[in-house]
């Protein structure tokens, strides 16, 4: 089974990525912040461990996590990012190595893992390469202005405060330019999968 994470700054268009590669690879898709939130859900390991940490506060009416009042905690002050990370990083890295062993069990041929701190968070250590998806900074504004009505000031201040292009490229073994349409796109997706070792069938 091939092991490939996925990575990019916000607006680069990491989805279409991931879409292609279910699409025509048939990959098994991981998306961590998707999955941290399966993992904070009432029946999940992150949920009790949170309460412990910072009381029911982070609660809704109904019990769930409160995303809004979650996030306006951890960042209002020192340390307590750090110690939500602490609680969450460990189990999404280890739900994913199970359900790295269980496909791989399977028979799948290609297993996907989209992370926005994959670099920081080592992912390198358990998969076979890592994908930088780029696209030029006016078309990342222009994306999220469209996607999620970000002002141009907004989308500017959020990739500023994410790796920049030099840091990706230093630690990815490729990197497709989604700056064009999506067939130019898949067309670097199919030459980097049917290169080499990497070929699918």
């Amino acid at each position: 089974m091939k092991k490939i994470g996925i990575t990019g700054g916000v607006g680069a268009g990491k989805s279409a990525v991931l879409a292609y590669l279910k699409e025509k690879y048939g990959a098994y898709l991981i998306v961590a912040d998707e999955l941290a939130k399966e993992l904070e859900l009432p029946q999940g390991p992150c949920y009790q461990p949170l309460i412990d940490a910072f009381g029911t506060g982070i609660l809704d009416a109904e019990g769930v996590l409160d995303k809004k009042a979650f996030a306006a905690l951890i960042f209002s002050e020192a340390g307590k990012l750090e110690r939500a990370n602490a609680i969450i990083h460990p189990a999404v890295k280890e739900e994913i190595l199970k359900r790295m062993k269980e496909e791989e069990a399977k028979g799948t041929k290609l297993f996907v893992l989209e992370a926005a701190l994959l670099i920081e968070e080592h992912y390198d250590e358990i998969l076979d390469e890592l994908w930088y998806v780029f696209a030029e900074e006016e078309i990342r504004i222009r994306r999220l202005a469209e996607s999620r009505s970000y002002s141009r000031e907004k989308a500017i201040s959020i990739m500023k405060n994410q790796k920049s292009d030099a840091e990706f490229r230093m630690h990815c073994e490729h990197i497709i330019d989604n700056s064009g349409d999506l067939q130019e796109t898949r067309d670097q997706i199919d030459a980097i999968l049917y290169s080499g070792d990497g070929m699918l069938s």
